[in-house]
C-alpha cells in the first residue's frame, strides 16, 4: 500500500487484457468491473452472493464478484460475459453457442440474470457435456431468475449442447 494514498495497485487479466487498477482495499470486484473497467455485462442485484447475477470466472471457476474484494484478484485471470462473443472479420460479433441457444430458446426475458447464468454454465458444461435435465436444474440452482420459471433456460442449455456438438 502506498503510504501517501489509500489505494492499492491491483494487476490482473480481464477478458484476455492485462489491466492495473488503483483501488481502496474494501472495493468490490463487481464495482471495479462495472464502474472502473466499464464492463457492464456483469450485473449486481442482491449484493449478498445469493442471486448469481454477478458471476464471473476467476481462473476458470465461477465466483460471485460481489463477494470478492478487487485486491483478491491480483495476478489472476478474470472473464466476464463480454468474453464470450468473438469479433468477426466484418466488425460484428459471433455469439458463443451458449448465447445463441439462450436467444433461440427464449432462455431470457428481462436478461438481468443471464450473464451470471452463462458464466456459471460455461465451465460446468465443459465438465458435464451430457447432462440430464435434472443435472442442468441442479447446476443453475444457485442463480435466481424472476422472469422465466427456468423451463426455457433448461431448454437453452440443451440447445447449447446440441450447437456445441454441431460445431465440433
Amino acid at each position: 500500500m502506498d503510504p501517501t494514498s489509500d489505494t492499492l495497485a491491483v494487476s490482473f487479466e480481464i477478458n484476455g487484457r492485462a489491466v492495473t487498477v488503483h483501488v481502496e482495499p474494501r472495493r468490490l470486484l463487481s464495482d471495479v468491473i462495472r464502474h472502473d473497467l466499464r464492463l457492464t455485462g456483469t450485473h449486481v442485484a442482491c449484493e449478498h452472493g445469493v442471486c448469481g447475477s454477478c458471476t464471473v470466472l476467476l481462473d476458470g471457476a465461477p465466483v460471485r464478484s460481489c463477494l470478492l474484494f478487487a485486491v483478491q484478484v491480483d495476478g489472476c485471470k478474470v472473464d466476464t460475459v463480454e468474453s464470450l462473443a468473438t469479433p468477426t472479420p466484418e466488425g460484428g460479433l459471433k455469439l458463443h453457442h451458449l448465447q445463441q441457444a439462450f436467444h433461440l430458446e427464449h432462455g431470457l426475458q428481462c436478461g438481468y440474470c443471464t450473464p451470471g447464468l452463462l458464466m456459471t454454465l460455461l465451465p460446468w458444461l465443459e465438465q458435464n457435456p451430457s447432462p440430464t435435465e435434472a443435472d442442468i436444474r441442479q447446476a443453475i440452482s444457485g442463480n435466481l431468475c424472476r422472469c422465466t420459471g427456468y423451463h426455457n433456460i433448461v431448454k437453452a442449455v440443451q440447445r447449447a449442447i446440441a450447437l456445441s456438438a454441431e460445431e465440433g
